[in-house]
């Protein structure tokens, strides 16, 4: 039996990790400590501090809050999600005296069941009057990109743990409601003690049927038939593998297929391709390997965008997404950025100033400094073209500033006979950069985008 000094359940929203913690945490001299890694909070909402670690001491170095989680008296241990702080994660995956606890749970309830948890606020329930019912619509494109981050974190985990010749212990969402198979979990952990009962103070907070939760359930279902249930051996609790922004491209029955990088604003060229024929979208691998066997002699492509002009937007999305409120709490209070309040977008006047100081956030992020993981609308393009290569490369990629004639040359070698295409101002954020930008902002984003600026040969978006 492995000896362990301390563990790590790897596990995500709405796997059921709350009920694991809660049962390890009533094993004599075992604790878990939450989610002390989590951006947007220190191991529980509200609390400002970990054993003795502030969350400013835990953001400017978080291996000090591990170091003390690890060493504290007993059988210590937390649980990590895929988009908490990655600097830590290494040193868990190292360690082969950390237990490795992999909790999985059926991917389409758990998502059905944070889109519950978002809509009511209710994220753990104790006592079933207090329940706030809800339903939830089920939206394919999100859905896709969730199990896809989902999917990455898994194969990653157990790549990392094949390679170094560890093992977890692999725990599903119904059995975490196993006695015996929590007591089991003990007995692997080296813990003495045995589990008698189930934790009283947790209870289920959507028991019913999925087609009662889905407001468009049978929508949901033909969606999810699309997936290919045989791409599934890869990762250890058997869902399917996805590649990086499959269900986003675009194919025409020309025979040209659109790979765009977020953020995009892609109606101009949705137009261009819809002119050639009839578009198809919602891809899954299977979906798209079957449409390139349809269409011999395809071509894809992709669209460069200015590193600066790609920031610009992502920065403008930073301030108005919806799903991007958390990510706001987080550079607001932890990393001092200029934000607006919620609901509001930075006047011209200051909008250079926060830029500069998103970019300069950005370089940290991009090399793995930060406590939030890097995210589609800023990551460099180089990284998500090398994504796009797990699926198949672009034939073309093209250039934002000059897609006309990349769009003509890439319908002749098709063999297409396509319209002209009429390029629009990509620029869709409130406050153009046009009117803010400075050779401060310039020198930013070549210091935040060194590598794509190298890559791809891009000159000043604008010459002082």
């Amino acid at each position: 039996m492995a000896s362990f000094d301390s563990f790590v359940i790897f596990a995500e929203m709405r796997t059921g990790s709350n009920l694991l913690e809660a049962a390890l945490n009533l094993l004599d001299g075992v604790s878990c400590h939450g989610e002390p890694f989590n951006p947007e909070l220190i191991g529980y909402p509200k609390k400002t501090s970990l054993l003795g670690v502030s969350r400013a001491e835990r953001d400017a170095d978080p291996l000090v809050l591990w170091e003390r989680i690890r060493t504290a008296p007993g059988l210590n241990g937390c649980r990590y999600f895929h988009d908490h702080d990655a600097r830590v994660l290494s040193a868990m995956l190292d360690d082969p005296r950390c237990a490795k606890i992999v909790l999985t749970r059926n991917p389409i309830e758990s998502y059905v069941s944070l889109q519950i948890a978002r809509a009511t606020g209710q994220w753990k329930l104790g006592d079933a009057r207090n329940r706030k019912a809800a339903r939830t619509a089920f939206d394919a494109a999100d859905f896709e990109t969730h199990l896809a981050e989902l999917q990455g974190f898994q194969v990653m985990l157990m790549h990392a743990l094949q390679v170094s010749g560890q093992s977890a212990f692999y725990i599903d969402y119904e059995d975490a409601q196993d006695l015996a198979v929590l007591n089991g979990l003990a007995a692997w952990l080296g813990v003495e003690g045995r589990l008698s009962a189930l934790p009283s103070s947790l209870v289920v907070q959507n028991p019913e049927a999925l087609e009662e939760k889905v407001t468009n359930f049978p929508e949901m279902e033909a969606s999810l038939a699309r997936m290919d249930r045989f791409n599934l051996s890869r990762t250890p609790n058997f869902e399917p593998r996805r590649g990086p922004n499959v269900p986003g491209f675009i194919g025409s029955e020309a025979g040209l297929l659109y790979m765009p990088l977020r953020p995009t604003a892609d109606g101009p060229l949705r137009a261009w391709l819809g002119g050639l024929g009839a578009l198809t979208e919602d891809f899954s691998q299977k979906t798209l390997r079957q449409w390139k066997r349809q269409h011999p002699g395809h071509r894809s492509f992709t669209v460069l965008r200015h590193p600066l002009l790609r920031a610009h937007l992502a920065f403008a999305a930073v301030q108005s997404w919806n799903n991007m409120a958390g990510i706001r709490t987080v550079l607001r209070d932890t990393y001092k950025l200029p934000l607006p309040a919620e609901g509001k977008t930075l006047p011209a006047a200051d909008w250079a100033d926060g830029l500069e100081a998103f970019l300069i956030w950005l370089k940290s992020n991009l090399n793995a400094q930060t406590s939030l993981p890097v995210h589609a609308l800023w990551a460099s393009q180089s990284a998500t073209l090398q994504g796009f290569a797990q699926i198949s490369p672009p034939d073309l990629v093209a250039r934002e500033d000059q897609l006309a004639g990349d769009l003509a040359y890439l319908a002749h070698a098709a063999g297409v006979e396509a319209p002209a295409f009429v390029a629009q101002d990509g620029d869709t954020a409130p406050v153009k950069l046009a009117q803010i930008w400075t050779p401060s902002l310039e020198k930013a984003a070549r210091e935040a985008y060194t590598r794509d600026f190298m890559q791809f040969g891009f000159s000043d978006w604008k010459v002082a």
